[in-house]
């Protein structure tokens, strides 16, 4: 977490989830639960088929009931799927209590979970507060997050299997799925309906996130809850816009004519970096962040997205930025500036950037005192032709905990025990010592607002926040006008926002489909830059289809006719 954020919002760019998660580590994610089989269309009990999804009235039995929290009450509540926004000063004297007695019984939990960084020592004083907070002894088996695919396929491999294990969703491929549902517990006996309210702030995660949980027909994860807004804002510098006149662009043709107004090669400026992500929300692309999202129904007929006009012109146009050399070289030549854009963007060699939204507050702080002149905001999307853009919805969780199958009883307590503390909501004392550790020791205070000292960025970083959070959330209390534009902005987007065929259902793919998608991203990069032509694609979606994605797509049709839409 960056020193004074508070976000408990996900990052899930599309093709970049690790990378954004190291862009906003105040996220955090995991609840449990459980259920019935999944449906007998697409697929049986655990001894049978784990291909299919589970929803309708089978998900309701299933999922928990939701009852909202009334501790604390956010500045700028959620609308059109946007996190809540908090702007009003910290009061640190005043925060509230969520968890009002110790609910861990006092048992040992061991965590696998991906780690960014140098992970601090055991029993350091985050570590212990939380424990005796918790009232459990959660001991961490932290993994290097840029490797942890490779780990976590050779742990659900073995029989030792720590009691919870953290799994983001961008790890979700090859045979982990199929791992997921054979390694891990059905919580529902502990979580749905009614049994959630003994677990207050669990009860408040929002019952689309809980739906994503749901593994071959059980409830077994617990959630990150996130906005289901898309995440990727197109960043810039409205101050360097401000002073040289630039306008905000509405239309596909005025951003092309901006960046020309921009670059000026010899000055080392150029007026973006790749912007392939904004392409996709400019031209009304079906999401593509996860397998299942790729998918919907266009005129009666079940589409892939890479099948459509829109994905074509979506890399067409931004292939132009490339082509007319607007674009900074760094993004041509994969260079680190790319996906560290910090350094080069202050400089101003170039002026606009796609990332995700916890950018928006990272670059702002980080500016504050040494550059007060420098200012980041997020442009709204706009449709291509100038008119209103057709954005859609991300998925509403992405990385969620599980618990061992063989956990006992009080190990799986203890586990909802620190699950129930982690996703206390902004404004408790559960979240602060979850996402700022000990005062004094974590962090001080400066004017009235925490500030991370030297141990609290070593010791409290993506730690409790893995194994459950609340509903996605933006504070930052030194930063509230950042705040409030992050909310603001994902409010008017989300009015543009639609829900695909397949929203918010947790798919597991036929294992044969498994490498169908996998050259698609490589492929797009290659033709932006100029190293393959718009007809390889074509070639490229011809051979998919003839390779596995018209059976596939005969698969997701019987699994929209069993199931129902969640479109909207």
């Amino acid at each position: 977490m960056t020193p004074n954020a508070a976000s408990s919002a996900p990052p899930a760019s599309p093709a970049t989830s690790r990378r954004s998660f190291l862009a906003a580590t105040a996220v955090a994610g995991a609840a449990v639960a459980g259920g019935v089989p999944l449906l007998t269309a697409c697929g049986g009990t655990d001894g049978g088929s784990r291909d299919g999804t589970t929803s309708g009235k089978d998900a309701e039995k299933i999922l928990p009931a939701f009852v909202a929290g009334t501790v604390v009450t956010p500045d700028i509540p959620s609308k059109n799927g946007s996190a809540a926004g908090f702007t009003a000063e910290l009061d640190l004297a005043g925060l509230k209590t969520s968890v009002p007695k110790k609910l861990g019984k006092g048992g040992e939990v061991t965590v696998m979970s991906p780690f960014w960084g140098s992970p601090p020592k055991g029993g350091n004083a985050y570590y212990t507060a939380m424990n005796d907070l918790i009232g459990v002894d959660v001991v961490w088996q932290n993994q290097d997050g840029n490797t942890y695919d490779q780990k976590l396929g050779a742990v659900l491999a073995s029989s030792d299997v720590p009691d919870v294990v953290v799994v983001p969703g961008w790890n979700m491929t090859g045979r982990i799925p199929s791992a997921i549902i054979s390694k891990f517990a059905d919580l529902g006996p502990y979580l749905s309906g009614d049994a959630v309210k003994e677990y207050p702030n669990l009860a408040a995660i929002p019952t689309d996130a809980w739906r994503r949980s749901i593994f071959g027909g059980k409830l077994r994860g617990l959630p990150m809850p996130s906005s289901y807004v898309t995440n990727i804002v197109p960043f810039y510098r409205k101050d360097v816009f401000d002073k040289e006149g630039y306008e905000v662009p509405a239309s596909a043709d005025a951003f092309f004519a901006l960046a020309k107004e921009i670059t000026n090669a010899r000055a080392k400026r150029w007026a973006c970096l790749d912007m392939k992500w904004t392409a996709w929300n400019m031209f009304g692309v079906l999401s593509g962040d996860e397998k299942s999202l790729g998918w919907n129904v266009v005129d009666g007929k079940l589409i892939n997205r890479v099948e459509t006009q829109e994905y074509l012109e979506a890399i067409e146009w931004t292939r132009k930025l490339f082509a007319a050399d607007l674009v900074h070289p760094d993004a041509k030549l994969g260079k680190s500036s790319a996906t560290d854009p910090a350094p080069k963007f202050v400089a101003g060699e170039f002026l606009i950037y796609n990332q995700d939204i916890s950018q928006w507050y990272g670059q702002a702080a980080a500016q504050a005192t040494q550059n007060p002149d420098f200012r980041i905001w997020g442009m709204d999307l706009f449709g291509h032709d100038g008119g209103d853009p057709t954005l859609w919805a991300k998925n509403p969780a992405g990385i969620f905990a599980f618990v061992n199958r063989k956990a006992p009883e009080s190990v799986v307590r203890d586990v909802l025990a620190v699950a129930n503390v982690t996703a206390a909501p902004y404004g408790t004392k559960e979240f602060m010592l979850t996402n700022y550790g000990v005062e004094g020791t974590h962090y001080t205070l400066k004017d009235g607002v925490p500030v991370k000292t030297d141990q609290g960025n070593i010791d409290v970083l993506n730690a409790y926040v893995m194994i459950a959070s609340p509903a996605a959330t933006l504070a930052h209390p030194d930063l509230p006008e950042v705040a409030r534009g992050q909310v603001e902005w994902q409010q008017r987007m989300g009015a543009f926002t639609k829900k695909s065929a397949f929203y918010g259902m947790q798919i597991t793919e036929p294992a044969r489909y498994t490498n169908l998608y996998n050259d698609f991203e490589q492929l797009e990069d290659d033709i932006i830059r100029g190293r393959k032509k718009i007809g390889d694609m074509q070639q490229a979606v011809s051979d998919w289809r003839s390779k596995g994605g018209d059976k596939l797509r005969d698969w997701y049709r019987k699994l929209l006719d069993d199931n129902g839409t969640a479109a909207s």
